[in-house]
Parts: C-alpha cells; sequence; structure tokens
C-alpha cells in the first residue's frame, strides 16, 4: 500500500521539517488499487449521482436513500470498515480518495454523514454487539445514520449541550430529554449517534433508535444552499435508549465527539477537490466559448488569473488533503492492534485535520465566487452550475467547527505541544536572531531541489523560521492567558495554515521532479504559484501578530528583523499565472486531472 509513512512523523512537524526532508502521500503516489478506487467512486457520481442533481436539490421522496443504497452497493460506504463487519477495511486513505469525489453537494452532506460522524463512532468506540448490530446493515445502506450533537444556542461550544440523560428505576434505560438543531440526515436516518449528560456533567454518547417512541422532528430547513440534504431539528422527549446503547465510556462521549469530528474535517477538506475540478471544467468551458470586445474572454489576462488560481487551490487542497490521510493511515498502522494507540493517531494530527478543513472550505469558496464572475451576469442566474455551487460552497466554513473555531485550535494544539515538549519551536528562535543580526541567513535551498524550485524552497523556509520567531517571542505577553487572546491565535492560525500549504504542495513538486515524473514541471509552476499567492499572506499575518504584542521601538525592532528574515520569491508572477492559465484552458480544466 502506498502509505507508507515515517513511524518518527508527528503532528506539526512540518514547521521544524524542511520540505525537502517531507516524506509524505500524494495523489501521484496512489497504488494501482487505490487509483481504481478512485475511478469507481466518480464514475459512480457521474453516473448516478450528477445526472439527478436538481432532483436532489428538489428533495424528491425517496432520492437519497436510494442513493444511498447504490453506493452501498459500490463498495463505497465501508470503505474503512472492517471486513467482519460487511466492510472493506481499506482504512482511510481510501475513504479520502472516495470523500473527494462525492462532487454533488447535497448528496455529499448525505454521504458524509453517513460514512464518518454517523458511522465512524460505532467503529471506534462501539462494542462488538453494536458493531454487530448496526456496521453491516450501515455499509449497505440498509440503515441510514444521522449525528445529533449541535443544539439550539450550543454551536462550536460543544460541551454546553443541554439535553439530558436520565437512568431509569430498573435500570435498563437511560431517558433522554432535549433537543438537536441542523440535523444532518435528520429525515432520513434510522439511528442517530447522540450526546447528552448524565447527571448533568457525564457527557456521553448514545445509539438512539430514530423511529424510537418520543422521537419526533422538525420540518425540513429551507436552506440557502445543500438544499438537496435533509436537515432537521430532532426533538427527544422521555426517549428510552437501552444501557446497551451507551457508545464508549459514560462521561467520555467528548472524546468521541471530538476525535470524530477530527477525521470529519479532514475528509470535508479533500472533499472540495471534486468541486473544484468541476468548476474549473465549467468555468474554463465558458471562458472559451464567451467572447467579448471580438474574442474569447479566456485570452484577457484577469480571466486568466481566476483559472490560474482554481488550478492552484486544487493542487493545494489535493496535497494538504492527501498528505495528512497518508500521515494518519500511517500512524494508525504503527498502532496495530492497540485500540487506544490508533485513538491517539486520529488526536496527533488534528493541527493538520483543521487546516485541511479550513483550506479545503474556503479554497472551495474562491472557486466558486470566481466561477461566478467569469459567467458574468449568467453566473447569477438560476439553471447556471455555478449559481448552485456558489450557493452549496458557502456552509462548508461553518460544518464541522467553524473555521475560526479551527484557526484557534490549530495554533492552540501547536502550542500545547510546545508546552508538552513535543515541538521545540524556542530553540529556533536564537537562531534566527543571530542569522538576522548577523546578515548570515543560509540558503535553505539544498544542492538536489529543481532550479525552478529553489527561489521557492528557500523563501519557505525563511518563512516558517520567521513565522516560529515571531509568534513565540509574542506569546510571551499572552502567555498567562493565552486562550483569550482569539486574535493572536487566529494570526497564528493563519500562518500554519498557509505554511503547510506551500510546503506540501512545494513537498509534491519536490517528489516529481525526483521521480522524473513526465508533468514535473507543471508541479513546479503549480507549487510555485501556491507561494506567490500565498507569501505575501504571511508576512501580514506574522506583522499583525508583532504589531499586536509589542511596542515602540521593541515593535519596530523586531519588525525589521522578521521583514529582513523574510526571503522575497523570485518569480514573476504575471507570467506564472498566464502560464498555469494556458495549462487549464489547453487541458480543458486542471492540467494534472
Amino acid at each position: 500500500m502506498a502509505t507508507e509513512v515515517r513511524a518518527t512523523t508527528q503532528g506539526a512537524s512540518f514547521l521544524t521539517t524542511p520540505v525537502t526532508e517531507a516524506e509524505f502521500l500524494t495523489v501521484e503516489g496512489f497504488d494501482d488499487t487505490q487509483r481504481e478506487v478512485r475511478k469507481l467512486a466518480r464514475t459512480f457520481v457521474e453516473r448516478e449521482v450528477l445526472p439527478k442533481s436538481e432532483a436532489i436539490d428538489n428533495q424528491e421522496p425517496g432520492l437519497l436513500r436510494a442513493l444511498l443504497r447504490k453506493a452501498g452497493e459500490q463498495g463505497l460506504l465501508g470503505v474503512d470498515v472492517p471486513e467482519e463487519y460487511g466492510g472493506q477495511d481499506l482504512g482511510l486513505v481510501y475513504a479520502a480518495i472516495v470523500a473527494s469525489e462525492i462532487a454533488e453537494a447535497s448528496f455529499a452532506v448525505a454521504f458524509g454523514t453517513q460514512t464518518t460522524i454517523g458511522l465512524l463512532p460505532i467503529v471506534f468506540y462501539g462494542t462488538e454487539e453494536q458493531k454487530a448490530k448496526y456496521l453491516p446493515k450501515m455499509v449497505t445502506g440498509e440503515i441510514v445514520s444521522c449525528y445529533c450533537l449541535t443544539e439550539p444556542g450550543v454551536g462550536s461550544d460543544a460541551m454546553a449541550i443541554k439535553t439530558r440523560a436520565e437512568l431509569s428505576p430498573d435500570g435498563k434505560y437511560y431517558i433522554l430529554n432535549g433537543t438537536k438543531q441542523w440535523i444532518s440526515n435528520g429525515g432520513i436516518a434510522d439511528i442517530g449517534v447522540a450526546f447528552a449528560k448524565i447527571d448533568d456533567v457525564k457527557y456521553t454518547g448514545f445509539i438512539v433508535d430514530m423511529h424510537a417512541e418520543g422521537v419526533s422532528l422538525g420540518p425540513e430547513e429551507v436552506k440557502m444552499g445543500i438544499k438537496g440534504s435533509s436537515t432537521r431539528l430532532v426533538f427527544f422527549n422521555d426517549v428510552k435508549v437501552p444501557v446497551e446503547n451507551v457508545l464508549g465510556e459514560i462521561s467520555k462521549g467528548y472524546k468521541i465527539a471530538f476525535n470524530i469530528l477530527n477525521i470529519g474535517r479532514l475528509k470535508l477538506g479533500v472533499g472540495g477537490v471534486g468541486g473544484i475540478r468541476n468548476m474549473m471544467a465549467v468555468s474554463t468551458d465558458y471562458a472559451a466559448t464567451r467572447k467579448a470586445f471580438g474574442q474569447s474572454i479566456n485570452h484577457f489576462g484577469l480571466i486568466k488569473a481566476k483559472l490560474a488560481g482554481m488550478a492552484a487551490d486544487e493542487y493545494a487542497v489535493e496535497s494538504i488533503g492527501f498528505r495528512t490521510a497518508g500521515y494518519i493511515e500511517g500512524a494508525r498502522e504503527s498502532a496495530g492492534e492497540n485500540k487506544q494507540a490508533q485513538l491517539a493517531a486520529l488526536e496527533e494530527f488534528a493541527v493538520e485535520d483543521a487546516i485541511a478543513k479550513v483550506f479545503g472550505s474556503e479554497a472551495v469558496g474562491r472557486v466558486a465566487d470566481e466561477g461566478v464572475q467569469i459567467h458574468g451576469g449568467n453566473g447569477f442566474m438560476h439553471g447556471y452550475a455555478v449559481e448552485k455551487a456558489y450557493r452549496d460552497a458557502r456552509i462548508s466554513r461553518i460544518f464541522e467547527g467553524t473555521n475560526e473555531i479551527n484557526r484557534l485550535l490549530a495554533a492552540g494544539r501547536v502550542f500545547e505541544k510546545v508546552m508538552a515538549g513535543k515541538l521545540d519551536l524556542f530553540a529556533i528562535v536564537p537562531e534566527v536572531e543571530e542569522q538576522a543580526t548577523s546578515g548570515n541567513i543560509p540558503d535553505f535551498a539544498g544542492a538536489g531541489v529543481p532550479t525552478e524550485l529553489r527561489s521557492t524552497v528557500n523563501a519557505l523556509e525563511r518563512a516558517k523560521r520567521a513565522a516560529i520567531y515571531g509568534v513565540m517571542k509574542s506569546s510571551m505577553k499572552y502567555v498567562a492567558n493565552i486562550r483569550e487572546e482569539q486574535e493572536f491565535l487566529g494570526n497564528t492560525g493563519d500562518l500554519l495554515i498557509n505554511l503547510f500549504a506551500i510546503d506540501s504542495t512545494l513537498g509534491r513538486a519536490i517528489q516529481a521532479a525526483k521521480r522524473n515524473d513526465p508533468q514535473a514541471k507543471v508541479h513546479a509552476q503549480l507549487a510555485n504559484l501556491v507561494a506567490w499567492r500565498l507569501l505575501p499572506q504571511i508576512r501580514t499575518s506574522l506583522e499583525r501578530i508583532i504589531e499586536s504584542a509589542m511596542e515602540g521601538e521593541d515593535r519596530a525592532s523586531e519588525l525589521k528583523l522578521v521583514r529582513g528574515y523574510l526571503a522575497d520569491l523570485d518569480v514573476n508572477g504575471t507570467e506564472l499565472q498566464r502560464g498555469v492559465a494556458d495549462l487549464v484552458i489547453a487541458k480543458g480544466g486542471y492540467p494534472l486531472a
């Protein structure tokens, strides 16, 4: 299997590992079976889902359940479910591959709920009896699941849920009372993974029969986008849940919620791949046929910039998503049969999961927005694919923890690793200070780096080190109550996101060059374009951190030091954009598709 990762790989290690030494999974590194699974998923979506897009949006009765059953027949619902329960037991990389191809947004919500947050809690935390009872029918689509966590007035603060569970006098049931809001698959689900507090404090997971007495639903929500997905309020009114349906340990339900959300974030992020690819193809086709001033608009520089940006976003989303999936799967494989070690592997890469979610969801939004702009007035009209994509894309920045929460999470986890001695960032501070003061800043691009990537590799490594320096120095002001400093953490989160995106795309391009990939030059162009777009954002985030944390001469001197340490990228961005756009136009879409 092509997911081998060094056992020493740890979460957030990209900050201290040179990109030239990084080893990770890329699309080009897929083995034959992984490519076949990708082809299977793509074919299923193209034949069974996309032609029914309008019917899905109109919520044609029974359609979502029927499509889930068909997905189950193709083996797409049980990719990361053990074989003894009817699954294929292929692991997270394969699950990410499938998720990347489910390009119809409303169906993607139903599919993702079924295969991730509605199913994996039982895979990882269920008893043998629970797994045997539910999983075989879930992987066929006979049983549809939902995930009952969010409540009215309780969004990102998941620990503040108000749903309560009380043990019955005979000790046979827990009696659930409460309301859950915005529950995906709520109107079509047979079971729900629900969270409640026992004795007001013991946060616990339950498997709830959604057809049980006392379970009722609100009407379908009328939404801006993903109109075809089922989204409802769920009411629990004295619902009897057998004690054998407690999921995991009593009072440890938060571990289920947070670990499964980590996987959900990764899948949501990599799930943008198919949508971006389709929007790029639609937009490229429109730009080729729409004429203005006597020529196709794809000749215009500002249209080319948009097409090139779409390609850069696709390349980055793929690179981040599959790199992270490979890391997690490698760590899980290293854990062997040790269940606790497997669960720890899921948590180890929470930073990368959050980054994948934020970058992927925001890239989908950018691409949809640019697609509308390329279409002009037509893009605003119902019936054009980009209009639907624009509406559908917006929810991605809210799902699986808002992007604000995920920025805070990524930064917070890095600081936790630093304080626990698992990530030594403070050691880099004096090195940067000495190099900046002496003016003796090394060239971080080794001899083996291709010529066309040398400037970018050097700029990335200097940006990493400058970011570590600025963040660590600035954090001294906030060390007592750093969790309350959301602006500082948010800017730090932005640094992590953009650094990981550049690191992942550059690492992928370097790998392509090392294996003499016939499209190595295309990889280099895309990686350089990603860096050219994101490095200025890194500079801005870092300056904001220092400006807020320091005053007077200290602020001026630290800004001067950091600005001097950062390297300018020796790239003609306009020429680069035009070159990538020409590749997109010639291909009719993503150049590496």
